[in-house]
């Protein structure tokens, strides 16, 4: 018996077949969504700003948290793939990004 082509359990027939390759190369075009947010969650109630969404490596995170760091004049470091910024520094963030060529939001409340 011949395999069916399925996409999450639903199977596709004819036309369908042609246009998923075409979705997925348009889908890796898209620029990376880069989000600062702050967040207060299991640090004891101390507010950290996050950075999300950045498509580097651990090295260039490494760098990069340093750049910001010396920014805001505060501590922080990498985390599971995110720099953490001590303290509320989202516009700042976001502002530094945008000059390095990042399209940055600024997330949260």
């Amino acid at each position: 018996m011949k395999p069916r082509a399925t996409f999450r359990g639903v199977v596709l027939r004819g036309p369908a077949l042609q246009a998923a390759p075409r979705a997925a190369a348009t889908a890796t075009a898209t620029p990376p969504r880069v989000r600062v947010v702050r967040a207060v969650a299991g640090r004891g109630g101390k507010g950290v700003s996050v950075i999300h969404g950045l498509p580097l490596g651990p090295a260039a995170l490494e760098e990069l948290a340093t750049r910001f760091k010396r920014l805001c004049g505060a501590g922080g470091g990498v985390r599971d793939g995110a720099i953490e910024i001590q303290g509320e520094h989202r516009d700042r963030l976001v502002a530094e990004l945008a000059r390095l060529g990042y399209q940055a939001k600024r997330g949260g409340g």
